[in-house]
């Protein structure tokens, strides 16, 4: 199991965190996405290691940037 964990800016509600979390989830081998609207902080886990290009792309999908 693999675990990551994200800065994602501009998130400001509820919604923001659904959006997040559904995108980064549809990533094949993610089994949880963990989103904390307060410090932006998104946690995702998988079973395989994590591809950072395609988490921060699903990210900019969403609608919203991942923090260099």
């Amino acid at each position: 199991m693999s675990t990551a964990t994200y800065t994602v800016t501009g998130m400001t509600c509820g919604h923001c965190v659904s959006s997040v979390k559904e995108e980064v989830g549809e990533i094949t081998g993610v089994t949880g996405v963990d989103v904390d609207l307060t410090t932006g902080a998104v946690t995702v886990t998988s079973d395989a290691p994590l591809d950072d290009a395609r988490v921060r792309a699903a990210v900019e999908e969403a609608g919203y940037e991942v923090k260099a």
